[in-house]
């Protein structure tokens, strides 16, 4: 049993009073494994995870969090725009399928939707969410540049002189938030880094 698996298992049984329809975690997999995926693949879940760990002191409700994290790149199409929306809804009908309560899969929607990363987000659960989606900018700079390079690859259709614009933009304006990092926990652990690794990246596509 893959590690992935075991943790699962255990955000559904230890954390939940339910168990998972059998054949819900081979389709996330599939999902996570689709080819035109490079970065949004079972390694993010995985890094996820482990700076998930690291926030749960700033979390609420750890087992809504934990549920929104599994599914919150269930649906990743790169010539879409509502790839949040879209896992959003997946995971609330799985969610209920499944028999859990209302109350949860409407907070793991909402979850979800706050990694659009379109405004600071709303709530402590939902900041906890954002940061662990953004923890790979503080990666150590091996890493981040291979970050780099996957998302490069997952937008292989767009050529340079539209991507690198619209890329440095998105880097920028990281960069200019007065802090990255909402929960204290990742803060100290990566809101550094993150700005060593972004203003590095800004460097390299200002030589493009």
């Amino acid at each position: 049993m893959t590690p992935l698996r075991q943790r699962w298992d255990a955000t559904w049984q230890r954390l939940l009073p339910a168990a998972a329809p059998p054949a819900l975690f081979g389709e996330l997999e599939r999902r996570y494994r689709e080819p035109q995926r490079h970065y949004h693949t079972l390694q993010h879940l995985e890094e996820c995870f482990a700076a998930l760990d690291g926030a749960r002191p700033d979390m609420d409700d750890g087992a809504a969090v934990e549920l929104a994290l599994w599914f919150h790149d269930a649906v990743y199409d790169v010539h879409r725009h509502d790839n949040e929306e879209r896992s959003a809804a997946w995971a609330a009908a799985c969610l209920l399928d499944a028999g859990l309560p209302d109350g949860l899969a409407a907070k793991v929607t909402d979850l979800i939707l706050a990694t659009r990363h379109h405004a600071a987000a709303a709530g402590t659960d939902a900041a906890a969410l954002v940061d662990v989606d953004l923890a790979i900018l503080g990666a150590a700079p091996a890493r981040f540049d291979e970050y780099e390079r996957q998302i490069r690859a997952e937008y292989a259709h767009v050529p340079d002189d539209v991507f690198v614009p619209a890329r440095r933009r998105i880097l920028e304006n990281f960069l200019q938030r007065p802090v990255l990092f909402a929960t204290p926990a990742l803060r100290t652990r990566h809101e550094r880094q993150a700005r060593i690794n972004l203003a590095a990246a800004l460097q390299r596509l200002a030589r493009q």
